[in-house]
């Protein structure tokens, strides 16, 4: 695997998308993609019921020119900060096919605070879709921040929906647990079993981290089929919209141990599009045990994601474990027909982190694995300094190589997976953890620490292969651990005085074959 490294020199346009809370991961995405007019809303008289109908609607309106979508906000919806806008709650009995034992229930999510966007949401009956129009009776208001008195009905006139979340009892028989929700631009968010919401995916990225700013595609529609008696699985379509292109989605969710969704798209650029990214992924990485230094916190790891894990066309495994870098940092993994890659919150022990409220250890996992040959491209990883965890800093996608042709049509499926573990059949030691710090006798020097969980394979037949793009490689050793069927890889590196390291390391069988997945790493001077 090739790797190709673009640093700037500051922060850059995607270090805006800054957030309050995982809640808030489309802020920059809301105002960016937020206006919208109403006039091209022909779905309102004749809505689709099915994927190719909204793939048609997608097809017209990319050979129309793009009208932004907006609404005005009264009281009390204008100017919420993020805890009023969190006081505001839907209630529960008035969702989507409550007490039809349909297995699924949904909610409808108000506009206010940084979710200005309307956006239409319907719901499909026997083929036929009906819209949801926005109620403020459904809604209840925090007192604390609104006090007694019930909003007026007819100051309502003309708000929409901005989103909605699914339920399922995912954890409990008897409780209906969210499970996913969709708000923001395009952003949307799941958990698996006994998990807590951690890192959020999109529909598309366009410019993201490139000079002259990001565009945000938003969402504008959304079709909710009516599951079966008992299901297992609902499905969502969606119409995306935004200047440079808009497209057509169908997601296909099955909660459980892992939450799958099986996605299809559509998209009809308007204009060609070079910089842009496919089943994108947004994540936060603050600090971990090999960088911890920066951080004076009573916690030894800060992050909803650890790694970027793939699985490359030609079958390689890699891991990269994620940094807070000082300047915006960019990285595109060079490959062709990627089999998978995905954000990995790989350490799942709660001494790891230390967080009693936050809960790191029990963020979910994302993990993509494209449907069909992707063509050559690259996994590109995106690193934003952040100084707080409240900053979504991490972005990974797939960038193909190709462009979207103006008025030309791309389908690009995929299985999204939110999980604890990735699974693997490929019997290969994989990294769990990465230290790096000044050598104890030598402080102009590197210790590189890569430690690996060997599974069923024995110490004695394995040699570590290290490589460094700059500097010098000292040594390297290979020893086991003491708990558990650990080795650690040490290397001792002088490093330039200024620039940074490309690192490659991988554990090597007797017939010089992979035992382990290859570890990369970028360090800094800075």
């Amino acid at each position: 695997m090739r790797i190709a490294g673009e640093d700037h020199a500051g922060p850059g346009p995607a270090s805006g998308r800054a957030l309050r809370r995982r809640d808030f991961l489309a802020a920059a995405a809301a105002a960016a993609a937020a206006p919208a007019a109403m006039a091209q809303d022909k779905a309102a008289e004749n809505p689709p019921a099915d994927y190719e109908g909204v793939v048609n609607m997608a097809r017209r309106r990319a050979a129309a020119a793009f009208q932004e979508r907006t609404q005005t906000l009264a009281a009390p919806f204008r100017d919420l900060s993020y805890d009023a806008y969190r006081a505001i709650r839907f209630r529960t009995e008035r969702g989507l096919w409550v007490g039809e034992q349909r297995g699924f229930t949904a909610d409808l999510l108000p506009p206010g605070s940084i979710y200005t966007q309307p956006v239409k949401i319907f719901v499909v009956e026997d083929g036929v879709s009906r819209p949801l129009d926005f109620d403020v009776s459904a809604l209840s208001f925090g007192e604390a921040y609104f006090g007694a008195v019930a909003p007026d009905p007819q100051a309502m006139a003309g708000l929409a929906w901005t989103g909605f979340r699914l339920r399922f009892p995912l954890n409990r028989p008897e409780s209906q647990d969210e499970i996913a929700v969709f708000q923001g631009a395009s952003y949307f968010r799941a958990v698996a079993r006994d998990q807590i919401y951690g890192l959020s995916a999109r529909a598309l990225a366009i410019r993201t981290g490139a000079p002259g700013g990001e565009e945000f595609p938003g969402f504008t529609h959304f079709w909710l089929h009516r599951p079966e008696r008992d299901a297992s699985a609902l499905t969502v379509h969606a119409l995306l919209d935004s200047r440079s292109v808009a497209g057509a989605y169908e997601f296909v969710v099955r909660p459980g141990a892992e939450t799958t969704m099986d996605v299809r798209s559509a998209l009809f650029p308007r204009e060609t599009l070079v910089e842009y990214g496919l089943a994108p992924l947004t994540s936060m990485y603050f600090f971990g045990p090999k960088d911890n230094r920066r951080a004076s916190d009573f916690r030894d790891a800060v992050h909803d994601s650890e790694g970027l894990r793939m699985i490359t066309g030609s079958g390689e495994r890699v891991w990269r474990p994620l940094a807070n870098p000082a300047v915006l940092q960019l990285s595109t993994f060079v490959d062709e027909n990627p089999r998978a890659f995905g954000l990995v919150q790989r350490e799942r022990g709660f001494a790891h982190y230390q967080d009693a409220e936050a809960r790191y250890d029990l963020r979910p996992s994302a993990w993509i694995k494209p449907s069909g040959e992707w063509g050559r491209g690259g996994v590109r990883l995106v690193e934003i300094p952040t100084p707080n965890e409240f900053n979504d800093n991490i972005v990974a996608f797939w960038r193909p190589d190709a462009p979207l042709e103006a008025g030309g049509e791309q389908r690009i499926d995929y299985r999204l997976v939110w999980t604890g573990q990735v699974a693997d059949s490929a019997p290969l030691a994989r990294v769990v953890s990465t230290r790096i710090g000044a050598a104890v006798n030598a402080p102009d020097k590197l210790t590189v620490v890569v430690d690996f969980d060997l599974g069923e394979r024995a110490l004695d037949d394995l040699r570590p292969r290290a490589e460094a793009s700059r500097g010098l490689i000292e040594s390297v050793t290979l020893s086991r651990l003491p708990t558990e069927m650990r080795a650690r890889a040490a290397m001792i590196v002088t490093p330039p005085d200024d620039g940074e390291i490309e690192f490659r390391l991988q554990l090597l069988a007797p017939d010089e074959t992979p035992a382990s997945e290859t570890w990369l790493y970028r360090w800094s001077a800075a």
